[in-house]
């Protein structure tokens, strides 16, 4: 099981399961009581963090925790009493451990990256291919991309084994391809499936893929996709690297620093707001019902940074509506309203 987990996250658990135990020495607890940890146990572990340590690092920590149960087949005990420990949590973060909200990746800030880019350069069209698949497919970068030079792991990054793309055509002319990842965190090493469509605008994804993958010719198959070539054969491209150029495009043309996280975001608020629907945003997201739910509370949260840019102010205020109708569909209706 434990290799089910990418590195990042076995780092975040053993953190949890380290300060777990802390406390628990703290309290002089003898260690037949650490697991199966009761729920008060649980809930006081919480309330020790509270004022002090921000929502997402207690969430991890609580998660891995969790985890450690399962691998030990012992029970997990979490009632209303942590619960209410939660809330009186969120209440007392500290200012030092909340964060603006994330800027989201729009269609202007896609467009002014292309239009800042020489996508006959093959770093640049490495770049491209990346930020407009990552986009228009709604995927996480981890998904696509090597944390560092010396970290790939076949089986959890996507290599050249995919190429060449298979290419599809709809009676409408829209163009598209798939490609499997090894891994995602959804479905783990099953992996999954991305879909690349065409649009008729120029960041369309699979035009740019197309550029990179006719540049990037004679990298080896066992390579990661985005590989690049340069004067001295080739390199892999890293998240780093990838961040840092869009980020210095962006930060000169007066934006803030975009997250990791943002192409997804951004992505799948683009294409709620062109109407496409939400079932469609989930699988192209490759999210299952509630977790695109919970996604979609984040998305909620920075629609207003849309209204001034490419979103129509007319879709924004239907949006609402159009995600508790989907919801419904799901049986999911009990999700908090947006508020």
């Amino acid at each position: 099981m434990l290799q089910s987990l990418d590195h990042s996250t076995c780092s975040n658990y053993r953190a949890g399961l380290l300060h777990f135990t802390q406390f628990c020495n703290l309290l002089a607890l003898l260690e037949e009581f650490h697991m199966p940890a009761s729920s008060e146990l649980i809930s006081l572990f919480s309330a020790h963090h509270t004022g002090h340590t921000s929502e997402k690092i207690l969430n991890n920590w609580l998660t891995g925790l969790h985890f450690w149960h399962i691998i030990n087949s012992a029970p997990w005990h979490r009632d209303d009493m942590l619960c209410h420990v939660h809330r009186g949590f969120m209440r007392l973060i500290p200012p030092s451990s909340k964060h603006a909200k994330c800027p989201p990746v729009t269609i202007e800030t896609l467009c002014i990256l292309h239009n800042c880019l020489d996508l006959a350069n093959t770093f640049d069209a490495s770049v491209w291919a990346l930020a407009s698949v990552a986009f228009w497919s709604c995927c996480c970068l981890g998904e696509l991309l090597i944390p560092s030079q010396n970290v790939f792991d076949p089986s959890k990054h996507v290599s050249r084994q995919v190429l060449p793309l298979s290419i599809s055509s709809l009676d409408n002319g829209t163009h598209h391809s798939t490609f499997h990842i090894p891994w995602c965190k959804t479905t783990l090493t099953l992996g999954a499936d991305i879909s690349v469509t065409s649009h008729n605008h120029h960041t369309c994804p699979l035009l740019a893929l197309l550029n990179h993958c006719t540049g990037s010719l004679g990298i080896p198959p066992d390579a990661p996709l985005f590989a690049f070539r340069t004067s001295s054969g080739w390199s892999p491209m890293t998240h780093p690297w990838f961040l840092n150029c869009c980020n210095q495009v962006w930060v000169s043309a007066g934006f803030a620093d975009m997250p990791r996280h943002a192409f997804c975001i951004g992505g799948a608020t683009e294409l709620l707001l062109q109407g496409v629907l939400p079932d469609v945003v989930t699988t192209q997201g490759r999210w299952k019902s509630q977790a695109f739910l919970d996604y979609w509370h984040q998305i909620n949260s920075i629609l207003p940074l849309f209204i001034s840019l490419s979103a129509n102010s007319t879709c924004l205020l239907s949006l609402n509506s159009i995600m508790d109708n989907f919801a419904c569909h799901t049986n999911l209706c009990t999700v908090p309203s947006h508020s």
